[in-house]
């Protein structure tokens, strides 16, 4: 072997045909192949094995060796591509290996069996590199990423209390305006019912009543013609509107199930 870990893949390079009538490069994978030898580190002083750094994070394999074989090609072989929308152009094969001599600092789990054979694996919880920076610089590394991390962490945080007071703050509003359309629908029932219990005078008999146009007004908006109908009650004293806004009915104060929009000729 070339090094303690060798991978060897195979990349098939082709054109195909797509939707818009061009042709597009394109490529998969044909083969990977790993291998990988029992190594160790030697600092001078002792031999600590290394298992499993193909999964360590951090770890660069060097690019021993890369080729480009083009695809043989047939009248029949080029025949059938053409029809299926392909064109081969070739495989690339390329080979991987981390050479012996590297200097790795592996940062992991370190076990010793009962010969005294020391070994660093990857560990059930925590880190595992192997990296050829060395290890002030990989604490360095870490160190920015836990700025990094500690900096979203307090953005989030944040971010949840502005959304919490946010909706603290809305429900403040909308009780506000609840109990404002109550009052106000209270004080111009409680004006209807001073109305009626005055009656009209003052009118002639062909002419409508001041006081009869002034009830077919929105008890709560004073502006807009009442033209809804609570159900179940059966009174009609509110615009569509306003009636939106509110659960109960102003004069009898019963739950509204319905508002029935009406129209007059």
């Amino acid at each position: 072997m070339r090094g303690v870990i060798v991978e060897e893949t195979a990349e098939q390079h082709f054109l195909k045909h797509n939707d818009a009538g061009s042709w597009i490069q394109d490529s998969a994978v044909m083969l990977s192949v790993s291998k990988e030898v029992p190594w160790y580190l030697d600092d001078g002083t002792g031999r600590v094995y290394v298992v499993g750094a193909r999964s360590a994070a951090g770890l660069i394999l060097t690019v021993a060796s890369e080729v480009f074989e083009e695809s043989g090609r047939t009248l029949v072989r080029g025949t059938l591509d053409y029809l299926q929308g392909l064109k081969m152009l070739g495989v690339k094969r390329t080979e991987r290996v981390l050479p012996t001599g590297t200097s790795l600092t592996v940062v992991g789990e370190a076990i010793k069996d009962d010969v005294g054979t020391i070994r660093i694996q990857r560990p059930h919880k925590g880190p595992f590199y192997a990296s050829p920076k060395s290890i002030d610089q990989l604490i360095l590394n870490l160190g920015k990423w836990a700025k990094l991390y500690q900096l979203a962490s307090m953005g989030f945080a944040a971010f949840g209390v502005f959304l919490l007071a946010k909706r603290a703050l809305d429900h403040f509003l909308q009780r506000k305006r609840q109990r404002e359309f109550h009052k106000k629908a209270r004080a111009a029932a409680a004006q209807r019912q001073a109305r009626d219990a005055e009656g009209g005078n003052g009118t002639s008999d062909g002419e409508p009543k001041k006081d009869q146009l002034v009830l077919e007004i929105c008890v709560i908006c004073l502006e807009q013609e009442y033209n809804a109908v609570f159900v179940p009650c059966g009174h009609m004293c509110c615009c569509m509107n306003c009636s939106s806004h509110v659960t109960n009915c102003p004069l009898c104060r019963r739950r509204i199930d319905q508002a029935v929009r009406t129209f007059r000729h």
